[in-house]
C-alpha cells in the first residue's frame, strides 16, 4: 500500500468511530486523524520504516497504531480495523471526499436507501435527490437536498475535499480576496484560518475571519465579489463562495471585542485547540470562539479578547504563532516561555538557488531573466548576495572540455558584475546533478572554477533507501559540494519523494559542515517542515531559497520561510540569514 492509501484507511476508522460514538470516542478519532496527517506529510515509505524500525519516530505514531501498521504491512489487514469498520456499509467512505459529506451524513443517507454499491455510491444519491426523495428524510429539508444535488454534480467535475492546493496558490487565491475585503470601510480586521493561517504544505478550503460591528454589510460586500462563481450560502454572520477556480472560500464575521477568541479557536489545528482545552480545564476554565468562562460566585461569567495575545496571556500562556499550532509540544514550551524566536522573512540576507538565462546549455531548464535583472530585484528585496546556481551543463551533449569552457565564461561573467556592483555580492554556483552512481556530472577541473555546488537528484528516482542515501550522501561528500537541494524529490500533488536514511544524512550534513535546503517553490515546499524540525533538532543548519527560473519568482521566499517557522527553525538555524561575510566562510569552511 502507498502512504496515501495507508493514510485514508486512518482516516476512514477515524470516520467510523465518528459514525460509532463521537463522544466516545473522540481520542481515538484524534489519533487516527493525526496520524493520517503524518502519514501523509512524510516522504519515506510506511514499509521501510517498519522495516528499519523507526516507524514510531514519526510525529503522531503511538505504540498501539505502530503495531496496527506493521500487521497492515505484514497481512494486508487490520483485525481491529474490520471490527471498528464492522455494520458500516462500504459506499459510505467514497461519499467522505465529496464536499458537505460528513460520516453521520454519509452514513445516514446509504443506511436509509440501502445502497450497495461504492462505484455508483454518488450517482446514486443524486438520482434521489433529483427525485425529491431526500428533502424528505429527518434533518434534511428541501435546502438540504439541494445543496446534495449541487455538492454531487460538483463533486463529477473534480471539486473533491482531497483536492487540495499548494500553500502559494490558497495564500494567492485568499490574499486578493482579504485586499477585496479591505476595501470596505466595515471591515476593522481579517485574517485568513485553519490551515492556510498556520500555512501548511497543502491547504483545503479558504477560511476568513474579519471583524467587525457591521456584519451584514461586510457580508453583502463578500458576496459582491467580482470574481465568484456562485453564493453557496449567505446569513447574518457567515457567508460561502465557490470561485471560478472552484475553490470554495467560508468567511465568518465577529464584533471586535469577541475576535481574538474567534481567531484563535478557528486557526486549529484541532489538536491543538483539544490541548488547549485540556490546559485550560486544569486551571478551572472553558475555551470557545465566543471567549473563555470562569466561575465567579457561583456562575459561568464569559470573558471576551480582542486578541489572540490577550486570549493565550489570560490562560497562563505565551501567544503561540500559527505556524506551531499542530500539537506538537507548543503548549508546554509557552508555559514554560520556552518558545523558539522563529526566523521571519525580514531575517534573509540573499538567495543562493537562481537560475539565470545565461547560455550554460543546461541539463534542465534555463532560466528567463538575466543575472543584470535579477540582481536588480535581489536589490529591491534587500538581499546583500546571491548565488546564480544554473544546472550543471548537459552531460551528453558536452565533452569536459567543453563543460570547463561553459563554466570558464561564467566565472568571468560573474567577476565583472562584483566588479560593478558594490551594494550586493554575486556567488558563482552551480547545481550539479548526483549521478545514480554517486559521481557528480562535472568533473574536479571544472568545479575548480566555482566558489561551491549545490548538488540534487534528478534521475533515477525509485532507487531503494539504502541505496538512495549511499548516492547523497556520496555526492555531497566533495568537498565543494555545500548544499542539498530539494532533499526529498516530492512534488505536492504530483509525486511522492525518494526515501533517505534521515539520521544518517543529519549526522553526516552536521559532521562535515553540509546545508539541507528549504526549496520555497510551490510544489515543493522540500525540507517538508517535519523533517525541518528533525534537521532543527540534530543542530544540521539549513539554507532557504526560491529555486527561481525568473524574476518574478524571487517572491517566492516567503513560502519557504513558512515551512521553516513551522519546523520551529530560528535565525540560527538558517544559513542565508547570515551576514555575507559570515556566510561565505562558511563556504571556504
Amino acid at each position: 500500500m502507498t502512504n496515501k492509501e495507508i493514510a485514508t484507511l486512518l482516516r476512514h476508522v477515524a470516520a467510523s468511530y465518528v459514525i460509532k460514538d463521537e463522544k466516545k470516542f473522540r481520542f481515538q478519532i484524534m489519533a487516527y486523524q493525526k496520524a493520517a496527517d503524518a502519514i501523509e506529510n512524510t516522504t519515506s515509505e510506511i514499509k521501510d520504516l517498519i522495516k528499519e524500525n523507526i516507524l514510531q519516530d514519526l510525529p503522531g505514531i503511538g505504540p498501539t497504531i505502530k503495531s496496527h501498521l506493521e500487521e497492515l504491512i505484514k497481512t494486508g489487514r487490520v483485525k481491529h480495523f474490520v471490527f471498528v469498520m464492522k455494520g458500516i456499509p462500504s459506499p459510505v467512505y467514497p461519499l467522505l471526499d465529496v464536499p458537505s459529506f460528513g460520516p453521520k451524513k454519509a452514513f445516514k443517507l446509504v443506511s436509509h436507501f440501502k445502497l450497495t454499491n461504492p462505484t455508483s455510491v454518488g450517482e446514486d444519491i443524486l438520482t434521489l435527490a433529483k427525485k425529491g426523495e431526500i428533502a424528505s428524510l429527518e434533518g434534511f429539508g428541501e435546502k438540504s437536498q439541494q445543496d446534495i444535488i449541487r455538492a454531487l454534480e460538483e463533486f463529477k467535475k473534480g471539486k473533491t475535499k482531497t483536492n487540495r492546493m499548494t500553500l502559494p496558490y490558497a495564500w494567492e487565491t485568499a490574499d486578493k480576496l482579504l485586499s477585496y475585503l479591505k476595501k470596505s470601510s466595515a471591515v476593522s480586521r481579517a485574517y485568513t484560518l485553519g490551515s492556510l493561517r498556520r500555512m501548511s504544505s497543502m491547504v483545503g478550503d479558504i477560511d476568513i475571519a474579519v471583524a467587525s460591528d457591521m456584519p451584514r454589510k461586510v457580508i453583502e460586500h463578500f458576496v459582491a465579489y467580482p470574481y465568484k462563481e456562485r453564493v453557496i450560502e449567505k446569513g447574518g454572520t457567515t457567508a460561502s463562495l465557490l470561485l471560478s477556480s472552484g475553490k470554495q472560500i467560508d468567511l465568518m464575521v465577529q464584533p471586535p471585542n469577541r475576535f481574538g477568541s474567534l481567531l484563535q479557536h478557528f486557526t486549529g489545528s484541532k489538536n491543538h485547540n483539544v490541548r488547549l482545552r485540556e490546559y485550560a480545564l486544569s486551571r478551572g476554565l472553558s475555551l470557545s470562539e465566543y471567549g473563555i468562562k470562569k466561575k465567579e460566585k457561583g456562575k459561568w461569567v464569559t470573558k471576551t479578547f480582542k486578541t489572540e495575545e490577550s486570549f493565550y496571556s489570560y490562560i497562563g500562556l505565551d501567544w503561540i504563532p500559527p505556524e506551531l499550532r499542530e500539537d506538537k509540544e507548543e503548549i508546554q514550551a509557552a508555559h514554560n516561555h520556552t518558545l523558539p524566536h522563529l526566523v521571519e522573512h525580514k531575517d534573509i540576507q540573499g538567495d543562493l538557488h537562481l537560475h539565470s538565462n545565461f547560455l550554460i546549455e543546461p541539463s534542465h531548464d534555463l532560466g528567463q531573466n538575466s543575472m543584470e535583472e535579477m540582481i536588480l530585484e535581489a536589490l529591491r528585496l534587500g538581499y546583500k548576495y546571491i548565488g546564480f546556481s544554473e544546472h550543471n551543463p548537459s552531460v551528453s551533449k558536452h565533452t569536459p572540455s567543453q563543460t570547463y569552457e561553459i563554466l570558464k565564461r561564467k566565472r568571468e561573467k560573474v567577476d565583472i558584475l562584483n566588479s560593478n556592483n558594490k551594494n550586493i555580492r554575486v556567488i558563482n554556483l552551480l547545481e550539479t546533478d548526483i549521478l545514480a552512481n554517486g559521481d557528480l556530472a562535472i568533473d574536479d577541473k571544472s568545479i575548480g572554477l566555482l566558489d561551491a555546488l549545490i548538488v540534487s537528484i534528478h534521475s533515477n528516482l525509485g532507487m531503494d533507501r539504502k541505496s538512495m542515501t549511499k548516492r547523497v550522501l556520496k555526492g555531497l561528500s566533495h568537498p565543494r559540494a555545500k548544499i542539498l537541494c530539494h532533499p526529498t524529490g516530492r512534488l505536492l500533488n504530483e509525486r511522492e519523494g525518494y526515501s533517505l536514511e534521515w539520521n544518517e544524512l543529519f549526522e553526516f550534513c552536521k559532521k562535515y559542515g553540509k546545508a539541507l535546503e528549504i526549496n520555497s517553490w510551490p510544489t515543493r515546499l522540500d525540507l517538508p517542515d517535519i523533517m525541518v524540525k528533525e534537521a532543527q533538532r540534530t543542530g544540521v543548519v539549513m539554507a532557504i531559497n526560491t529555486d527561481s527560473h525568473a524574476v518574478f519568482h524571487m517572491k517566492l521566499m516567503e513560502y519557504g520561510v513558512s515551512v521553516a517557522r513551522r519546523g520551529w527553525a530560528e535565525t540560527k538555524d538558517i544559513l542565508n540569514t547570515r551576514p555575507y561575510q559570515e556566510f561565505i566562510q562558511w563556504l571556504k569552511d
